[in-house]
């Protein structure tokens, strides 16, 4: 598994990492803890050495999964979570969002709850988790340094929604020379990553883009197909029939990515997903839901398979800008922000969903 770096912070992740999202929550299907363990186990085997998780993730569950089955791997591993939500005094509706805090207080003690959950003296990256960008002031920039001196941290990132904000707090991280911004970011929903990638590129900035979603939501790696029924609890339910269906025409008009036009192998429509994203210079690691081990087998290994040629990321390029030859609406405008589509007028690019 090769490596990159976040930034120019010095931390290193691998290109495949594990979302620790899956563990610890009910939201992507049930495990017991013995199971969750495993599949962070099994991850390293599979050379993944880049855990994300959140102190939101099962209200401290995930994290403290994640440090029971890694504090053994410590100084193989890195590590990351991210603050930002109250938790704590609020309950969870369902899938609803929680109250946000980032002011400077809240930042510094959600991290030492954190770390007391996780068992470590650090984390490797810290992330503020989907803050809006009129919270991120001077002061709770000054915090994020203070944390990083103090050596509880080693680099600072930013977590976007899309719905939630992510257009000027994408540009914000960047010009604030945050180490890394996470953001969904896949084939078919390009616009965060595109829009980050273009401000890193404008202002020559160190940044790293982190994609969350690979798979559009089950598309990509054809986990949800015709045949699939979702249950009222399953986290991509809320997306219409719609959305899928004019997804499920996209997948055949990528099926030549599985069938490299070189002679150095074949990748799954799944690895296939991942290396396009890889094959952008500014992503440094690429966090996919993983449900089953068998999953970790297969996109881990994407890192293995033949990176796309030039020829195949023009071709993707011509498909995205012709919406692949979908001409009929996928039902996501309600989906597309928190502000009716307000925050992307004057941008030259498409929408995208949660």
């Amino acid at each position: 598994m090769n490596q990159r770096e976040l930034g120019d912070s010095g931390v290193e992740v691998s290109e495949v990492g594990f979302g620790a999202w899956v563990v610890g929550t009910d939201w992507w299907g049930d495990r017991t803890r013995e199971q969750a363990v495993d599949m962070l186990h099994h991850a390293v085997d599979r050379g993944i050495t880049y855990f994300d998780t959140g102190d939101v993730y099962g209200h401290g569950d995930s994290e403290e999964l994640v440090g029971d089955a890694l504090g053994e791997y410590r100084d193989e591993v890195t590590i990351s979570t991210k603050v930002g939500y109250d938790f704590y005094n609020n309950p969870q509706a369902g899938h609803g969002e929680l109250p946000k805090r980032v002011d400077p207080e809240w930042v510094e003690t959600a991290l030492d709850r954190s770390l007391d959950r996780l068992d470590m003296e650090y984390v490797d990256h810290l992330m503020l988790h989907n803050a809006n960008v009129d919270e991120v002031d001077e002061d709770v920039l000054e915090t994020l340094d203070s944390l990083e001196e103090s050596g509880r941290v080693d680099s600072v990132g930013w977590a976007l929604g899309p719905s939630i904000g992510w257009l000027a707090e994408a540009e914000a991280a960047v010009e604030e020379g945050f180490d890394a911004v996470q953001l969904v970011f896949n084939v078919f929903e390009q616009t965060p990553g595109r829009h980050a990638i273009e401000a890193i590129r404008d202002l020559d900035a160190e940044t790293s883009v982190v994609p969350r979603v690979p798979h559009s939501s089950g598309l990509l790696n054809e986990q949800v197909t015709p045949e699939t029924e979702l249950g009222e609890g399953d986290h991509r339910a809320h997306r219409p029939d719609e959305w899928y269906e004019t997804g499920w025409e996209k997948v055949e008009a990528l099926r030549f990515l599985e069938d490299p036009d070189h002679a150095e192998g074949t990748r799954t429509m799944a690895q296939a997903s991942i290396r396009w994203l890889l094959g952008h210079d500014e992503v440094a690691s690429v966090t996919p839901t993983f449900r089953t081990t068998d999953d970790i087998d297969e996109w881990a290994g994407a890192a293995d398979v033949p990176p796309l040629s030039e020829a195949e990321m023009d071709r993707v390029e011509e498909l995205y800008q012709s919406n692949f030859g979908v001409d009929r609406d996928d039902g996501m405008d309600a989906l597309r922000s928190s502000v009716g589509g307000a925050d992307l007028e004057g941008v030259d690019e498409q929408a995208a969903g949660d």
